[in-house]
């Protein structure tokens, strides 16, 4: 008897037959003597169109709506319907006597699982693979402490819940806000329960720098001169040890009467500070780091680098909202330690430490932090490689010295009758530099004269330094992230703080950290929001929508952030499913009606009513869109929301037997699946004739060309 693995992607199916040293590969899966492990390609089945459940819904129609099914129902993918039947036939064989669930192990991956077990009606027994990488080993200790399916329920309902309140939410405040506000324009009305607080938050910092009123304040600056003619700068304080002046007129009254003065340090203070390595990554901080330091990156493209990397084995489960590590990886993350410093130039200064501030369980939920794993990557992409270093980076700072300085203070006080204030004067010299070798970051030292308390000095300039207050910077990824991490809360301190990690641990946030990346994106194709370089500021029409939209609820950071959290409480079995769709259907109904009963302004300008000019040549296969005509190729009318279906007019496949991409084929390819090729040419010289068909191979991610010859 054989047991079946299911696993999330084709990658990490091979990943564990290579574990059993399985080579037989068949179509959709790999068999061995005591295992098969066949995969999915993410979700193969998806929730019911509205239209699905009743004809009438295909017409929107404000009286359609509310619409929320007594029982919801799912469908196989069109794309993947063979991958489906695959699995179906492989868990109903009558050797195969035990299935085991090999998705991630998080809400997303649980949903998966459950929808295929569901879906096709296992009847065996269920077994799961809990795992935070995909390494041999990982793999190994897995299979001792596989754990029974039906102990996954709280993390499949809390899955179900996301997904069932988002279509809920989606499929009819969208429908009734695009009927109600799109003013003859053909232009979709995106609205979700993660995407509004969202754009609100960005409308926010928009509306700050918008209402900035510009300011000036002024400072007093010396120059002192020592016995030795050695110089240096101080600040003036005045006796409520404030340096700045709104008035030009206080520090100018002052110039004339210090000028060539004499003075004395009244006190020098020296202090040993030391600044400790920036914690481990979870996906929210590596996807700030890296949009921030490099150019042309996105969270989501981070996303998807790092998902590479994971199905790699290279590194550890990227979706993590910690910055620690369990302490029961104190021996792997030493073992991954001393593997992967071998050879780098501070190998000397990396010591593996099992402190706290590293390993603290208290701290850790559900995943840790980021890690590379101890497998070297051989032939990285350049943008893996970018990823994976900083990955590895993070981790060696962990356990090299903190880097320390000496900060010098100096007061220093102008021997003049009446002037109570002092002047600083501050100094820092590096000391150890520490993890910071590993940025190579030039230490910005500000060296002072060698001098004392007492030591009397020389007045030997005096200027008033003129400081405009600047608005707030617009959000960038970076910034955007922190905040829906941490639901709006903001924290003195910096990323790796208590306070935050205690905020990420409560559950309230906008989003989760597998899907902030994809709302961010979202808000860009919905033409919500616009960058510019690396800033995120909200176009015409995202003001219009935070500024109209009825439902002023969805806006509130406060409310998105308690329904994450009851998930949160739902996959620990604090919270039962259907209270929480309950809660939604609720405030679904009345939102709709809010939404019809409106009166506001439109969000959306009228339209011109101007139809395009481009062609219409069929329906896209993967998402019912228009198939368009342009200069360059035959796309889908839905790329803006992510359809990438798109036959390019220069084919190279095409070219290769002397024909061209025309109108009239795709036409006949979009209607009939294929399009018969006459008079090819075969290398021997003999004339044939085929079929050729065009989709998705779901191994490469690419869309290509298969052929079949005319029988």
């Amino acid at each position: 008897m054989k047991k079946i693995f299911i696993a999330e992607k084709p990658s990490v199916a091979k990943n564990i037959a290579d574990k059993f040293n399985i080579k037989n590969r068949q179509d959709g899966y790999f068999e061995g003597e005591d295992y098969i492990i066949t995969w999915a390609y993410g979700h193969l089945f998806q929730l019911y169109d509205s239209k699905d459940y009743n004809e009438a819904m295909s017409i929107w129609k404000m009286d359609n709506f509310p619409f929320i099914p007594d029982k919801f129902k799912y469908k196989a993918k069109e794309d993947v319907k063979k991958q489906v039947n695959i699995i179906k036939k492989l868990i109903n064989r009558e050797d195969v006597n035990e299935i085991i669930s090999a998705t991630d192990f998080d809400r997303e991956g649980e949903l998966i699982s459950h929808e295929i077990l569901t879906c096709l009606k296992a009847t065996k027994p269920i077994k799961r693979i809990l795992l935070n990488e995909w390494t041999p080993e990982e793999i190994e200790k897995g299979m001792r402490n596989l754990r029974n399916n039906i102990d996954m329920k709280p993390l499949q309902d809390a899955g179900m819940s996301r997904q069932l309140a988002d279509w809920i939410i989606g499929i009819n405040l969208t429908s009734v806000s695009t009927l109600k506000y799109r003013n003859g324009n053909n232009k979709i009305i995106n609205i979700g329960r993660v995407l509004l607080p969202t754009l609100k938050i960005i409308y926010d910092r928009d509306k700050e720098i918008e209402n900035f009123v510009t300011s000036t304040y002024y400072k007093l600056l010396a120059t002192f001169n020592t016995n030795k003619n050695e110089f240096l700068e101080g600040v003036y304080y005045d006796e409520n040890d404030n340096e700045k002046f709104d008035n030009e007129k206080t520090p100018d009254s002052l110039v004339s009467l210090i000028k060539g003065q004499k003075c004395k340090i009244l006190n020098k203070e020296v202090e040993r500070k030391k600044e400790k390595a920036p914690s481990l990554f979870n996906l929210s901080g590596l996807q700030g780091h890296i949009t921030s330091k490099y150019n042309n990156w996105t969270s989501d493209k981070v996303l998807k680098v790092a998902q590479s990397l994971y199905e790699n084995k290279y590194i550890t489960y990227p979706r993590t909202d910690s910055v620690l590590l369990e302490e029961s990886l104190k021996a792997k993350a030493e073992r991954v330690l001393n593997v992967l410093k071998k050879g780098e130039p501070f190998e000397d200064k990396i010591k593996f430490s099992d402190s706290k501030k590293i390993f603290d369980n208290s701290k850790v939920e559900s995943h840790s932090a980021i890690i590379p794993t101890y497998i070297i990557p051989k032939n990285l992409s350049p943008n893996e490689s970018i990823v994976y270093t900083e990955i590895k980076n993070r981790f060696f700072m962990q356990f090299m010295p903190v880097a320390e300085y000496d900060e010098t203070t100096l007061i220093i006080k102008a021997l003049v009758d009446g002037l109570k204030g002092c002047f600083i004067s501050k100094g820092k010299i590096e000391i150890v530099t520490g993890w910071k070798e590993i940025e190579k970051r030039d230490a910005k030292d500000v060296l002072l004269p060698e001098v004392n308390e007492n030591d009397i000095l020389s007045i030997e300039d005096v200027s008033i330094g003129k400081v405009v207050r600047k608005p707030p910077k617009p959000h960038t990824e970076k910034t955007l992230l922190k905040i829906m991490q941490t639901c709006g809360k903001s924290f003195k301190n910096d990323d790796d703080s208590n306070e935050i990690m205690e905020s990420v641990l409560s559950g309230f946030s906008i989003g989760t950290s597998a899907t902030r990346a994809d709302t961010i994106k979202k808000l860009k194709d919905t033409g919500y929001v616009e960058t510019k370089g690396k800033s995120l500021s909200c176009t015409s029409l995202g003001v219009s929508l935070i500024e109209n939209f009825p439902v002023r609820q969805l806006l509130d950071l406060e409310y998105t952030g308690k329904l994450e959290k009851t998930l949160l409480d739902i996959e620990k079995g604090l919270c039962r499913k259907e209270d929480f769709l309950n809660t939604i259907k609720d405030f679904t109904i009345n939102a709709v009606s809010l939404i019809k009963n409106d009166n506001s302004t439109l969000l959306l300008p009228a339209s011109n009513n101007k139809k395009s000019t481009k062609p219409v040549v069929g329906k896209c296969p993967l998402c019912q869109g228009d198939i368009i005509e342009n200069d360059k190729n035959f796309g889908c009318s839905n790329w803006k929301t992510g359809c990438k279906y798109a036959i390019w007019k220069n084919d190279k496949y095409i070219k290769t037997f002397g024909k061209k991409v025309t109108s009239t084929m795709v036409k006949k390819l979009l209607k009939d699946g294929k399009v018969e090729f006459n008079d090819l040419v075969s290398k021997k010289g003999t004339k044939y004739t085929a079929y050729l068909s065009y989709g998705l191979d779901k191994d490469t991610g690419f869309f290509s060309w298969k052929m079949e010859f005319k029988k």
